[in-house]
């Protein structure tokens, strides 16, 4: 569904991707693993468009993405932001469905708001949250919120961006076992960034190792442990010695 193939992107004479390859199946879990400052973010939004590669290619469904149409082609993502990024004066049903609210996805405002209400049923709000504001809410139920916002419409491709970030280790289970379920009853290609083993180990079919620009090594969540590359061995385990630098 995604491929990056030779990607490289440079602010001035910061270089953050240096040549990522990375391939991700239809309808798979892909996990990128790696420290802050590696490029995780920069190679989500290089695949949305929100930045230009200097070099190499990028292809989703097999359509380069500055060959086709932006409007159709972003209306086929949702995304789970770090941190919910919610809009704290739009009450929470108008948060899950801003994209069915304007734009090619508008649809009626009864119709938006009762897709909103079913997106928070299936997160595990009840309707009642529906017309509170953000900032009434839990962080855990924010996280909620964004997740039912990311598949308001129905995407045929998921980011979460360090989804359990900030959440304490029952409600990122939670939230772990929601995005599971989520992307697989929906049969949707999901692309995670994070540094949370556990997430990697609860929500991932594929792992890719980032590190200085460079997919270090990528391979099933399975084989995870025995790998035998030391960017891996030493992230996974949290040591402050190897190839990484603790020191950034």
């Amino acid at each position: 569904m995604i491929t990056l193939e030779n990607v490289h992107k440079s602010f001035g004479s910061n270089h953050v991707l240096r040549g990522v390859n990375l391939h991700v199946p239809k309808g798979t879990s892909m996990v990128i693993i790696g420290g802050s400052g590696t490029g995780k973010s920069i190679t989500i939004k290089a695949v949305l468009g929100l930045v230009t590669p200097d070099q190499g290619t990028i292809t989703v469904d097999g359509v380069d993405i500055t060959r086709t149409d932006r409007d159709a082609f972003l209306a086929r993502f949702g995304m789970l932001f770090q941190g919910s990024a919610l809009f704290d004066s739009l009450p929470v049903w108008q948060n899950v469905a801003f994209r069915l609210l304007r734009g090619s996805l508008k649809r009626p405002h009864e119709q938006a708001r009762a897709i909103a209400i079913e997106k928070l049923r299936r997160v595990g709000l009840t309707e009642d949250v529906a017309d509170r504001l953000p900032a009434e809410l839990s962080g855990g139920m924010q996280k909620r919120v964004g997740l039912a916002r990311a598949i308001a419409a129905d995407p045929e491709i998921i980011f979460f961006d360090e989804p359990t970030t900030g959440l304490d280790p029952i409600m990122a289970g939670v939230i772990n076992d929601l995005i599971r379920e989520i992307v697989t009853e929906m049969g949707a290609t999901a692309v995670t960034i994070t540094h949370d083993m556990t997430s990697v180990r609860a929500i991932a079919d594929n792992v890719a190792m980032l590190h200085e620009g460079v997919i270090k090594w990528s391979g099933p969540v399975a084989k995870l442990d025995t790998s035998q590359d030391p960017y891996v061995d030493q992230f996974i385990h949290g040591r402050a010695t190897g190839p990484i630098a603790a020191v950034r």
